[in-house]
């Protein structure tokens, strides 16, 4: 009988293919994450920082105000349909399409208001189409 202990080699782990495994899993997570998209934000109208631009004499101002009526440089459009819009928008005009086209809308109009009168002055060949704005107050 043999009585004396044997003798055990000591075992090692090797960690390094656990630490690439570790490493792998971590690229992994991070080329699938989704990232926060900026441009999903709410955004704030109708407030600009530029400075006013000075206008021609000879332009087209239409004003929207809270309830949605329409003004032609400041005589009030009889409805807010947009035949009757255009109509008047042309009879001012004269016919011609290259005088400056400005839209000045109340905050609170309807926004269906604001495209209604978009909408006109590209179906007369509007193309020098401006929206004024005010200046922001600096807090």
């Amino acid at each position: 009988m043999n009585l004396k202990p044997q003798r055990r080699d000591h075992v090692d782990v090797n960690l390094t293919p656990l630490i690439d495994v570790v490493f792998l899993l971590l690229i992994f997570f991070m080329v699938s994450t989704t990232f926060k998209h900026d441009a999903e934000l709410k955004i704030d109208l109708p407030e600009a920082s530029a400075k006013a631009v000075e206008q021609k004499k000879e332009t087209i101002e239409i004003v929207i105000d809270a309830e949605g009526r329409y003004f032609i440089n400041k005589q009030e459009v009889v409805n807010r349909k947009i035949e009757t819009l255009k109509t008047a928008i042309y009879k001012i005009s004269k016919g011609s399409n290259t005088i400056p086209f400005i839209i000045r809308a109340d905050a609170k109009s309807p926004h269906q208001a604001f495209i209604t009168a978009m909408d006109a002055a590209k179906q007369l060949g509007f193309v020098n189409l401006s929206i004024a704005t005010t200046q922001a107050t600096e807090n």
